[in-house]
């Protein structure tokens, strides 16, 4: 078994990052990656209006009543066949 402890596999540690790259156009790379992946991208009229539209159809399901169902399933023999239990809010 290896003697090696915690300090010394940090100590021999070797990054291997682009950013850790001598080549300056490697690490612009890697951070133009990494903010483009950060940073807001430009959304479409498309996008916009499907969030509205998500967006007013979330507030019509909330402005609804509460629905409420009766479920009966029996069995041929007359028993009850399914028991449904949901959380009443």
């Amino acid at each position: 078994m290896s003697e090696r402890t915690a300090l010394t596999e940090l100590a021999n540690f070797v990054g291997r990052s682009s950013l850790a790259s001598e080549d300056m156009a490697v690490r612009n790379r890697a951070l133009a990656g990494i903010t483009g992946r950060i940073l807001p991208r430009k959304r479409s009229v498309g996008d916009l209006l499907g969030v509205v539209l998500a967006l007013s159809a979330r507030t019509r399901r909330m402005v609804q009543d509460p629905v409420s169902i009766d479920l009966d399933v029996f069995a041929p023999g007359g028993a009850r066949a399914i028991r449904l239990s949901l959380d009443q809010r």
